[in-house]
């Protein structure tokens, strides 16, 4: 019943977000509230019981990374890091993979490892500040995941280099 409890508040403030914001404060208004449809019903068919993979990377270090972000009943309970991709020789070993559980989140915090938020926490910075139309900046959202979010950010125009603000989630999974 709690679940439920929880689940209403939620869907009554993300619902109040969506209609607070115009078409013409939003871009990607109707692409986000179909995604935000199938974000609900993955929720409910997995138990709030999943794990996501964020991929980063560099075009000035070409460095790639990913985090594997693990959520249960609603909770993130551990982020997992590794470098993916070229050759990070001047970081030292011990930084290059390592994997966080209960007392030890976040205490990577010099890493690009990607932040510990779960998908209603991705969902809700989507809508509030990463799709919100600003002058000077292009936004972007795909739904790639079986429906669900798979790319939300900006870029501020005429960036060059690493300019991406927001989150790139290769893969979404329930847990078994």
């Amino acid at each position: 019943m709690k679940h439920y409890y929880y689940l209403i508040i939620f869907l009554v403030f993300n619902t109040t977000l969506i209609s607070c914001a115009s078409d013409d404060d939003l871009n990607f208004n109707g692409d986000y509230e179909n995604s935000f449809k199938s974000w609900l019903t993955f929720k409910n068919e997995s138990a709030n019981n999943y794990k996501y993979v964020v991929g980063g990377g560099s075009v000035f270090t070409d460095y790639s990374w990913e985090t594997i972000i693990t959520v249960t009943n609603g909770m993130v309970t551990q982020r997992d890091f590794a470098y993916v991709g070229g050759s990070p020789s001047t970081i030292p070993e011990d930084q290059k993979q390592w994997s966080e559980t209960g007392n030890t989140l976040n205490t990577h915090e010099d890493s690009p490892a990607a932040a510990t938020l779960t998908l209603d926490e991705i969902y809700t910075k989507a809508v509030q500040k990463w799709l919100v139309k600003q002058k000077g900046f292009s936004s972007y959202f795909e739904a790639k995941n079986n429906g669900l979010i798979s790319l939300a950010g900006y870029v501020e125009d005429n960036c060059a280099d690493d300019c991406f603000i927001g989150v790139r989630i290769l893969s979404i999974t329930a847990l078994d």
